[in-house]
């Protein structure tokens, strides 16, 4: 979680690749290498299922923009990089959670769910797993709002980012 939310901590970089194999073996391994810690990695094919894209926010401490971006650009499969600051972008992540909700206080859960925007997508006899789309700093705060209940698993998928139109 950001702890400075004033402070941006990550660069995010939007790689348009070749969707053929072990494009994403090369362009994490070039990460490992050079020793950047990558903070989230996403691949998907685009509309054009010749191309893939990968969004990858990597730590700023660890990586310098311009060394990145300039190893990026050597890989052959590469097509384009944008460098997305967080102002200029449409972030989202996806969390996935299953919780400890008893059926006697289940309807209070089901409200809190309901206000953060959250929905329950499966319900047990003593458990509840919620999903949640949004940027990441909802996410955090969903997560704060989770670990009231005993949480039993819970996933994040990483961000996925676009620049904005306009």
């Amino acid at each position: 979680m950001n702890t400075n939310p004033g402070v941006a901590r990550h660069h995010i970089i939007s790689v348009l690749v070749e969707n053929k194999p072990g494009v994403l073996a090369r362009v994490s391994g070039l990460f490992a290498r050079r020793g950047y810690n990558i903070f989230s990695l996403a691949v998907a094919p685009t509309d054009d299922d010749r191309r893939s894209r990968i969004t990858i926010v990597v730590d700023v401490e660890s990586a310098p923009l311009e060394q990145i971006v300039k190893q990026l650009d050597k890989l052959i499969n590469v097509l384009r990089i944008d460098e997305l600051a967080p102002g200029d972008a449409v972030e989202r992540e996806l969390l996935l959670a299953t919780v400890e909700s008893p059926q006697a206080t289940r309807q209070g859960f089901a409200v809190q769910v309901e206000v953060a925007g959250a929905r329950i997508l499966d319900a047990g006899a003593d458990t509840v797993t919620v999903s949640l789309e949004g940027t990441p700093d909802e996410l955090d705060r969903f997560a704060i709002l989770l670990a009231t209940h005993p949480v039993v698993a819970l996933q994040r998928t990483g961000r996925v980012a676009l620049p904005k139109i306009g």
